[in-house]
């Protein structure tokens, strides 16, 4: 009996002792308001791991940490808990530009130290908690036995708690230009060889791999953003994606050699954040992404000035022109080819009358900026050749005269905007760089939309490894040395460091509307980028195409059209923020709808309150915005393929005040497929009472201007409806 007591005895403390191990090892932080939570745990192994909780609901399951090194041992199990510190801020810090004047920075912090007795070695982990999700990432003190190191693999897991329906696109160390595809995440394998699309370089690693940020919905309607911040001196995160148990674990984007990073302590990853909610309104009004960079590097931003443009580019992309000056030549070396004495093939868009055309219509109508593509020697062989030295970016072809068009601009209020494509050749721009900045500066240029086309040189390397991406940054901060903001277009996709270096603008990195003109993008491609690509940062999408069926002489017959309507055109000025917007159509298209396009030159790009009125991933959005430093609202509603009407209340509006409202909208018989040109615009004044309730033809829109009205104003203007 006495023994089988002591067994007992024994067995008792045992599960006693376990218990206590458990909860010493189990830490929990909450945000401020008490929502979201995060328990940070060591389970079998020494394996860290964490699991995140909504008002109470589990919405992550216990997921793993850990890195594996590629000579030294893995960091993903033998840790013991041993030290933990625990903050908390809340603060307000004003972005140099962006979707509100001022940004508040509110959250609880946990730093957990864990200790790797088998290998004499130390990580921490730090998880920030704020109202609308998290942000956690690994950090390295310097040590004896981590101090170089190599990373083969990330193994960051995100366990779903479900079959969730995911907004995604393949996982591609080269692109990020596919159309999204809606689907329950238990789909993915299957439907992935249906969304696959041809590109200038492609490289798929997983047939269950996607991007982030990926957004995703569970079936009880809560909300998830998986994304990445502050991602420096690091590779890519993609996630890739276990479909039996339903957990995505990050993957790395590998270099020439198939290393995924080479660190040197001390150092950090980047932060890996989840915005959780169950409103889809408060994932795009989530700053998680911006609050996890360190704050704006640079003393004096007065350089930095939000701006909308015009350009030479789409006559290029619909075929009406050409970037290349030539077609004597199909090779051409940058130091030797003679175009002084080629014969010009009479298509150049870059030319000097047409430019001017643009900086006159740039002048009438108040953009301050005109972009011009194909104005340097280079263009006749610039693609798909693996050619180091592709351009030399100073030297102009014969028909573009540098000093007269930016003196001739700068006679009118204009500057024009320089482009730079590199061709994938990172080597060869590094190598040009300060004298291209230099001879921008020396002609009157203040900004630049660079370009990544093709595969990237060194060979091997690609677009989101972490040399290039250490490329993409250096060039942010060479351009500042030289008060030159920067529009990069095919670089890796955004992860807020646009706080960090303001000059930044904007980025593509994603599919823009120029494939409208290839292929076509789908109704609900724009409803989704604001919940995905434009959670890290702005997007240079280029919008506002008035001639939807894409008609001049010089177009191929049955090619693709905008697949939108003309009012949603107008929409996207909103519901797509970026400090950057073109006006992407030909001027001609502009003047034959000029009262329509009396909102893309009234609209503002700089703000100081944004309001998201209505939000459904992949169905619609709605978004109000306040100019900076005035009193005009601005208002943009889209649709996907669906016709629907908006019903919004105008109640952000001062009480004390009227407002003349001019609303520009789908026509009664607009239809993206069938009539996508009929809008109608009307005019009347509201208040703070009033309520908006507007139809929205299959992938159609709205837009709004909103200004205050003195009393004569009113004279004779009714209500709006």
């Amino acid at each position: 009996m006495y023994s089988k007591i002591k067994k007992i005895t024994f067995a008792i403390s045992l599960i006693f002792g376990l218990v206590a191990t458990v909860q010493l090892n189990a830490q929990t932080l909450k945000s401020p308001d008490g929502n979201v939570a995060i328990k940070f745990d060591i389970i079998e192994n020494g394996t860290p791991s964490y699991t995140l909780s909504y008002k109470d609901k589990e919405v992550m399951k216990p997921s793993r940490l850990g890195l594996i090194l590629d000579s030294n041992g893995s960091l993903t199990e033998g840790f013991k808990l041993i030290g933990e510190e625990r903050s908390s801020k809340d603060e307000t810090w004003k972005p140099v530009w962006g979707e509100e004047e001022s940004i508040r920075n509110n959250y609880n912090e946990m730093a957990v130290t864990l200790r790797q007795d088998a290998n004499d070695r130390n990580i921490i982990i730090r998880f920030r908690a704020f109202n609308d999700g998290i942000g956690f990432r690994y950090e390295f003190p310097l040590q004896k036995n981590l101090n170089y190191f190599v990373i083969k693999d990330e193994r960051t897991e995100f366990a779903m708690t479900g079959d969730h329906t995911a907004m995604w696109i393949p996982g591609d160390y080269d692109t990020q230009e596919y159309d999204y595809t809606v689907s329950k995440i238990s789909k993915i394998r299957e439907l992935y060889p249906s969304v696959m699309c041809d590109n200038a370089s492609t490289t798929i690693f997983s047939p269950t791999g996607v991007q982030t940020a990926l957004m995703l919905k569970t079936d009880d309607g809560i909300y998830m953003n998986i994304h990445e911040a502050a991602l420096v001196d690091y590779s890519c995160m993609h996630l890739n994606l276990d479909d039996t148990n339903l957990v995505f674990t990050s993957w790395l984007t590998p270099d020439a050699t198939g290393k995924k990073g080479y660190l040197q302590a001390p150092c950090v990853s980047p932060w890996r954040t989840v915005i959780v909610s169950d409103d889809a309104r408060n994932i795009l009004a989530s700053r998680i992404t911006l609050n996890l960079n360190e704050p704006c590097a640079y003393e004096d931003t007065s350089w930095i000035k939000p701006f909308k443009y015009v350009g030479v580019w789409w006559e290029m992309i619909t075929n009406k022109s050409t970037w290349a000056y030539t077609d004597d030549y199909y090779s051409v070396k940058i130091d030797g080819t003679d175009f002084e004495h080629s014969k010009p093939n009479g298509k150049h868009g870059a030319n000097n009358a047409n430019v001017k055309k643009y900086i006159d219509f740039a002048a009438e109508h108040g953009f301050p900026q005109v972009l011009v593509e194909g104005w340097n020697i280079g263009w006749e062989d610039w693609i798909g050749n693996w050619k180091d030295y592709v351009f030399d970016f100073i030297t102009p072809y014969p028909d573009f005269d540098v000093k007269m068009l930016n003196k001739y601009a700068a006679d009118k209020g204009v500057k024009l905007m320089m482009h730079h494509e590199t061709s994938g050749s990172t080597v060869n721009y590094e190598r040009h760089l300060d004298a291209a900045y230099k001879f921008m500066v020396e002609n009157g240029y203040n900004s630049v939309k660079s370009g990544y086309v093709g595969p990237i040189l060194p060979r091997g390397e690609h677009h989101y490894s972490q040399s290039i991406n250490n490329h993409y940054l250096y060039c942010i901060k060479k351009a500042a040395d030289y008060k030159i903001c920067v529009n990069a277009h095919e670089a890796t996709r955004p992860t807020g460091l646009c706080r960090t270096y303001p000059n930044l603008v904007g980025n593509e990195s994603a599919r823009g509307t120029e494939y409208e003109a290839f292929v076509g993008n789908r109704p609900h491609h724009t409803t989704l980028l604001p919940f995905t690509r434009l959670i890290g940062g702005p997007m240079d999408y280029t919008p506002g195409i008035f001639d939807i069926f894409i008609n001049h002489d010089s177009r191929p017959a049955n090619v693709a059209r905008v697949q939108t309507t003309l009012a949603k055109q107008l929409a996207l000025y909103v519901t797509m923020y970026s400090p950057i917007q073109m006006a992407a159509d030909f001027p001609e298209n502009y003047e034959k709808y000029s009262d329509a396009f009396q909102f893309i030159k009234d609209v503002a790009v700089d703000w100081q309150t944004t309001k998201y009125l209505e939000a459904e991933p992949g169905d619609y959005i709605t978004i109000a915005r306040k100019e900076k430093g005035g009193d005009r609202w601005f208002i943009g509603g889209i649709t996907d393929e669906n016709a629907r009407t908006s019903v919004v209340s105008l109640d952000f509006l001062d009480t004390d005040k009227k407002y003349i409202a001019t609303v520009y909208s789908d026509a009664k018989d607009a239809d993206y497929e069938t009539n996508p040109i009929a809008y109608a615009i009307k005019t009347g004044y509201v208040t703070s009472k009033s309520q908006l309730n507007v139809k929205l033809a299959r992938s159609g829109g709205y837009a709004v201007s909103i200004r205050p009205a003195s009393a004569s104003e009113l004279k004779g203007i009714k209500k709006l409806k």
